[in-house]
């Protein structure tokens, strides 16, 4: 399992990436473009969707390394066995968190799939949208990982006691 959530996270960078660069390229095309006078219409919305696929895409990279926003005063004061029930229980919750966000996900993927963008009319809103879905199941494998890595902790910390 480790090595397919290994896998999975460098394709997930590797995307994140591609679409951080596209936007970076398109905003210097946008800034250039402008200061010579031309008016590129799509450049903004480019932008936008590139920008939302390499925010969900690194945010679920984030949830895999534990690097995610949080509150961790409770954790810096508990240790061992008690810590770990701790990111067991957490990591559970994040799991039903992304099980909601992931049918939303879809809903919103069927109901905008045919909208089409402003600037690029051949462009589906539905390729956009589908980042909602891709980052929620992909957090729900790292989490998965990280409950089983959980389980396996604590059934060594019973047999040590």
């Amino acid at each position: 399992m480790n090595r397919f959530i290994q896998t999975l996270e460098k394709i997930q960078i590797t995307v994140g990436a591609i679409f951080l660069t596209v936007f970076f390229t398109v905003i210097v095309v946008q800034i250039v473009t402008r200061q010579i006078g031309i008016s590129v219409i799509w450049t903004e919305e480019v932008a936008n969707y590139s920008f939302i696929w390499a925010v969900f895409m690194g945010a679920a990279v984030m949830v895999n390394r534990k690097e995610h926003f949080t509150f961790d005063l409770l954790q810096r004061k508990l240790k061992d066995k008690p810590r770990t029930i701790l990111n067991l229980v957490i990591d559970l919750m994040l799991i039903l968190f992304n099980v909601m966000v992931l049918n939303y996900g879809i809903q919103v993927v069927q109901r905008f799939w045919n909208y089409n963008w402003v600037a690029l009319q051949d462009m589906k809103m539905g390729y956009v949208w589908i980042s909602i879905p891709i980052m929620a199941i992909t957090m729900i494998i790292y989490l998965l990982g990280h409950v089983i890595n959980h389980v396996k902790l604590l059934k060594v910390k019973e047999v040590s006691e």
